[in-house]
C-alpha cells in the first residue's frame, strides 16, 4: 500500500512568511493576518523570529511581498464579488490560508470551501485546535486526492452549487500542475454561471531558480510555468470573458505606496483575475 502523502511543507512556509510580515514589516500591513502564527506553531515561530538574516534579505522580502500581495488581492476580489451577490468562495489548494478564521463581516454571506490534500487539512485543523481557534460555520473542508479523482468529481462531492456563481482562488497552485490539469481547472471554473471568477497566481521561467529549487527539495517540484501573455491567452481560450493581470505598477500604487520598511511590490506580474 502506498504511504499517504505528508502535509505540504510549502503551505507551512507560506504561513511563516505571513507571520513574518506581521512581526517584522511596518504598518499599514498589506495583509492583516493574526492567525498565521498559530498555523505555523510556537516552535516554528520562534525559529522564524530568531533568524534575522534570512528574512531580512532582499530575496526573502521579495517572496514575502508576493505572498501577502496575492492573498490581499484575492480577498479584495472576493469582497467585490460578494457586493455583486456572489455567495460561494472556493479556495483551491487552500494550504494554511487563514482567511476563513479572520473573516470580516462582509464574508459572513459566503459559503467557503477549502479544497486541499487530506493530510494538509488534518495538520491545519490540529494547529487551529491547539490555538483554540474555532472552525467557522460557513466553512467546509473538501478533501482532495487528485491522484484518484478529478477536480470536478471532488467538487461535485461537496455542497458547492454548480448552478450558482462562485469566486475561485488558486494561489501558489498552478506551478504544481501539468498543463492538461491546468486547462481542466480553467474550463471547469469558466463553466460556472456569469459573475463567477478565478484569481490565480502564475510563474514564468525567469523567476524559478530559488523558489523552484526549495520546492523541489521539499518534494513538491514545479511542473508548469507561464508568463502573463500565456496565462491571458489560455484563460480566454478556456472560456473566460475577460482577464486582468495585476501589473507591478498597479500593485505598487494600490498596496505598497508610502512604505519605508523596504517592502516593495514584486517586480513582475504574477496574479491574474479572470471573469466568466
Amino acid at each position: 500500500m502506498d504511504e499517504p502523502r505528508p502535509a505540504s511543507r510549502t503551505a507551512v512556509g507560506v504561513a511563516a512568511l505571513r507571520a513574518v510580515h506581521q512581526r517584522r514589516d511596518g504598518s499599514p500591513k498589506v495583509l492583516d493576518d493574526p492567525i498565521a502564527e498559530a498555523l505555523i506553531g510556537p516552535e516554528a515561530l520562534a525559529r522564524v523570529l530568531a533568524d534575522d538574516g534570512l528574512y531580512s534579505s532582499p530575496a526573502m522580502r521579495g517572496l514575502r511581498s508576493h505572498v501577502v500581495l496575492r492573498s490581499r488581492f484575492a480577498e479584495d476580489c472576493a469582497e467585490a464579488a460578494v457586493r455583486r451577490g456572489v455567495r460561494q468562495l472556493v479556495m483551491l489548494g487552500a494550504g494554511f490560508d487563514s482567511f476563513a478564521y479572520r473573516q470580516p463581516g462582509w464574508a459572513r454571506a459566503l459559503r467557503i470551501f477549502e479544497v486541499d490534500h487530506p493530510e494538509s487539512q488534518r495538520l491545519k485543523r490540529d494547529r487551529l485546535a491547539a490555538a483554540g481557534i474555532a472552525i467557522p460555520e460557513n466553512l467546509a473542508f473538501v478533501p482532495a486526492d487528485f491522484e484518484r479523482r478529478s477536480l470536478r468529481e471532488i467538487l461535485a462531492a461537496s455542497a458547492l452549487d454548480f448552478a450558482a456563481p462562485a469566486i475561485f482562488s488558486c494561489l501558489g497552485v498552478l506551478v504544481y500542475l501539468e498543463r492538461p490539469a491546468i486547462e481542466a481547472l480553467f474550463r471547469l471554473v469558466a463553466s460556472f454561471p456569469a459573475g463567477s471568477e478565478l484569481v490565480a497566481t502564475f510563474t514564468s521561467s525567469e523567476r524559478v531558480a530559488g523558489s523552484a529549487a526549495r520546492a523541489a527539495a521539499g518534494g513538491e517540484p514545479w511542473l508548469s510555468r507561464m508568463d502573463a501573455a500565456e496565462i491571458r491567452s489560455e484563460l480566454l481560450r478556456c472560456g473566460f470573458r475577460g482577464v486582468e493581470v495585476l501589473e507591478p505598477e498597479d500593485a505598487a500604487r494600490r498596496y505598497f505606496s508610502g512604505r519605508s520598511d523596504g517592502l516593495s511590490a514584486p517586480p513582475r506580474a504574477s496574479i491574474a483575475r479572470a471573469t466568466v
